[in-house]
């Protein structure tokens, strides 16, 4: 009596999924040629599948994030004047923001590791789009920095909680295209958010000045969506309903054999990974990264109107130029980065590039044309370098050692959110001129790019399984 051959789903190590095989099924070229058929198309389904489902929603998240965090750039064009701030107040009110970011950042984003993504990442929205909101009731500088430190606070896990969930859905190889896609919306929510804060800032409903307007409309969309994302996000593959039975079973077993290989080729604990001196160098790198790419954002406007003499929504469409350059700068390098595989230089680059355009902006400030010419040209360099420098290190590390990593990493470096607003403040106080602090941030580019060169060849280039 003939037994019934047991069949088996062998999964490929080529980056393909692998098919249903009979255990003594043949190893002919007729076989082969099928696999292939039924492999590729698999492979490109559940990977644009995934692309789909994920990124168009996490691109509408941060763009409010961002909106939240920055709307005060905005504000302060009037804010200022009706609260008699100095820029000394404005920028350490900005800058504090990072501080309460800093002294949560780690514990966030373990909790999207080993809790659940969407309900840390809701839990996140909802108390940020309230705090958001409050910005647009404060009366002294006390609360300025007691709001501003709380929202700090509140978001603090998000950005690193969202690369770790690329992480968990996205291979080594495609993770930098997906961070290069989700992190578009700092630029596009710049560029979105310039115009709608510009007519906002002209509004006087029911007494309440346009500025305070700016804070409570902006603040509504993430309290909304944040209670969306408990009903839409899926923490783990395994749990995607919307992916079909093989997809899923393709993307787990991919997914697992990477994080074998990392495991075998560096098995880091969560202690170890932190005192690697991978992470090190990065976190500081990020830090000089920050310090310049967010002192320029929040004072960009700013800067725009003292040099160039034009109303506030003039200022505000002016001051979305430099972040058109960077959206294609970003969607750029990230397409080469994931190319190429290389990941050290595509960060590297940029920021040389943002030092150049920092500097010579000061040196043709008297021309407001060309001034703001060269801050687009600072723009694409500090916005371009997001997408090779976080694929760094989900690179060399995974799980848990990965999450930490991360947050530390994004937690050290976002302190230059704090000190980058808060140096440009006090020197414009100081010497009644933006020139100190621009070439402290131009310096700060220069710095980053250095660190990030101090790395080692192997946390820098993708190892293919």
């Amino acid at each position: 009596m003939n037994r019934k051959k047991k069949s088996s789903f062998r999964p490929s190590r080529t980056g393909y999924p692998g098919i249903w095989l009979r255990d003594d099924s043949r190893q002919g070229e007729d076989i082969r040629a099928a696999t292939t058929v039924v492999q590729e198309p698999l492979s490109k389904r559940a990977r644009r599948r995934i692309t789909r489902r994920l990124i168009p929603f996490l691109f509408i998240v941060y763009i409010i994030c961002f909106l939240d965090r920055v709307n005060v750039t905005y504000a302060n064009l009037e804010m200022t004047r009706d609260l008699n701030f100095t820029s000394e107040t404005y920028g350490f009110g900005a800058g504090i923001f990072f501080i309460g970011y800093f002294v949560l950042e780690i514990p966030g984003t373990m909790l999207v590791e080993r809790w659940s993504a969407r309900g840390w990442i809701a839990r996140i929205m909802i108390s940020w789009g309230v705090l958001a909101t409050c910005m647009g009731f404060i009366h002294t500088a006390g609360q300025f920095y007691a709001v501003r430190f709380l929202l700090g606070a509140a978001e603090a896990g998000f950005f690193p909680g969202i690369i770790v969930y690329l992480s968990h859905w996205f291979r080594d190889e495609d993770r930098a295209k997906a961070v290069a896609l989700f992190m578009a919306a700092v630029p596009i929510a710049n560029i979105v958010g310039s115009p709608i804060s510009g007519l906002l800032l002209g509004v006087n409903w029911l007494g309440l000045a346009g500025w305070r307007w700016l804070f409570i409309v902006e603040g509504g969309p993430a309290i909304i969506f944040g209670v969306v994302t408990i009903f839409y996000l899926t923490d783990r593959p395994s749990q995607a309903a919307w992916l079909s039975e093989d997809e899923r079973e393709w993307l787990v077993e991919e997914l697992r054999i990477e994080r074998q290989r990392k495991s075998e080729a560096r098995s880091l604990t969560v202690l170890e990974s932190l005192r690697h001196r991978g992470v090190i160098v990065l976190a500081v790198a990020y830090f000089f990264i920050i310090t310049s790419s967010l002192g320029l954002n929040l004072w960009l406007p700013t800067i725009v109107k003292s040099i160039s003499g034009l109303t506030n929504f003039q200022v505000t469409l002016v001051s979305a130029l430099p972040y058109c350059f960077g959206l294609i700068a970003m969607i750029g390098l990230g397409w080469s980065s994931d190319r190429t595989k290389e990941r050290r230089w595509h960060t590297v680059a940029p920021m040389l590039v943002a030092f150049v355009g920092l500097v010579l902006s000061t040196l043709v400030s008297s021309n407001p044309f060309l001034a703001i010419a060269m801050f687009c040209v600072a723009a694409a360099g500090l916005f371009s370098y997001f997408p090779s420098f976080w694929a760094l290190p989900t690179g060399f590390l995974s799980g848990s050692a990965a999450a930490a990593s991360i947050g530390l990493i994004n937690s050290v470096g976002n302190l230059g959110g704090f000190v980058g607003p808060f140096v440009v403040g006090f020197v414009k106080e100081a010497t009644k001129s933006f020139t100190g602090g621009v070439l402290y941030l131009a310096g700060s580019a220069l710095v980053a790019a250095v660190l990030v060169l101090m790395l080692r060849k192997e946390d820098c280039v993708l190892t293919e399984g």
